[in-house]
């Protein structure tokens, strides 16, 4: 299984949004990252941005991934922090620091930055993807981006972030899933089920996954742990097994799709080849 939603952080980088006090107010390394997998049959992770809130974050995922190869498969760099690149710049940034994914994130698509959006045509002429980390009508937000760049994969963070069940119905969600299901660039990642549905009973929250897997298919889907994100509400373990849950009407062969292949497919991970540890660009504008 490929675990395809991980982060890493050293609070001497500074990433504003962590809190003193809080579960998350430590700094994570691969070490940690090696010892919360141990015993769960992990082919590797995808590394994902934790919003720093600089272009040095993406500098860092690579350096990541290069010093970690067999435990870090990939990254998904920070587009947020490149607003106000032009396409050139962009593209030298992607050229240098070989982000698998660079991910947006926001209260909603319109309340992201306008110069980081201007630049996701750079992703789909690369063969870069966009993953999208919305708050509000992601499902929604990640089929109408993906309808206008066909040749663009959109990864939708932790099943688009349905409210809690405990709170409100998926009915909403559930048409957004309907919808975006029709549009073949978008692809779905069962990730952030054990902090978002937090009290939810696990049959429910199985019920999401298998709504959306049935939806998408298991071309269209992985998954991941939101690790160390996770850890107030459980394991990187219990996170994998309640996102796993849904998946058991799935056959082996579809299972498998789900939890290794697709991923391998969408982030490109079979056909990249990355011996460079040669100096990274450093961006400050």
């Amino acid at each position: 299984m490929i675990d395809c939603h991980v982060h890493l952080w050293d609070l001497d980088g500074g990433y504003p949004w962590i809190r003193p006090g809080s579960p998350h107010h430590r700094t994570f390394t691969a070490e940690d990252l090696a010892e919360s997998g141990a015993g769960l049959e992990l082919t590797g992770a995808i590394l994902v941005e934790a919003s720093r809130g600089d272009h040095g974050e993406n500098v860092l995922l690579r350096d990541l991934r290069l010093r970690h190869p067999g435990l870090i498969l990939g990254h998904v760099g920070n587009l947020n922090s490149c607003a106000g690149l032009d396409p050139s710049r962009f593209t030298r940034l992607l050229a240098e620091t070989r982000p698998n994914g660079m991910r947006l994130g926001g209260a909603s698509w319109d309340a992201t930055p306008p110069s980081a959006r201007a630049v996701v045509p750079v992703l789909a002429e690369l063969g870069v993807a966009l993953e999208l980390n919305l708050q509000h009508a992601a499902v929604q937000a990640a089929a109408e981006v993906a309808a206008r760049h066909p040749a663009l994969t959109v990864i939708i963070d932790h099943l688009g972030n349905p409210a809690n069940l405990g709170t409100a119905g998926p009915g909403e969600w559930r048409e957004q899933v309907r919808r975006a299901a029709r549009v073949p660039n978008v692809i779905l990642k069962i990730s952030g089920l054990l902090t978002q549905q937090h009290g939810v009973p696990e049959e429910q929250v199985a019920d999401l996954v298998a709504y959306a897997v049935e939806a998408f298919g298991p071309d269209r889907c992985v998954v991941g742990s939101d690790w160390p994100i996770c850890l107030p509400r459980g394991s990187r373990a219990e996170s994998l097994r309640l996102s796993r849950r849904g998946l058991s009407r799935l056959s082996d062969a579809e299972r498998l799709r789900v939890l290794r292949t697709t991923a391998e497919r969408v982030y490109g991970l079979a056909a990249r080849v990355d011996n460079d540890r040669g100096s990274l660009l450093r961006c400050d504008g």
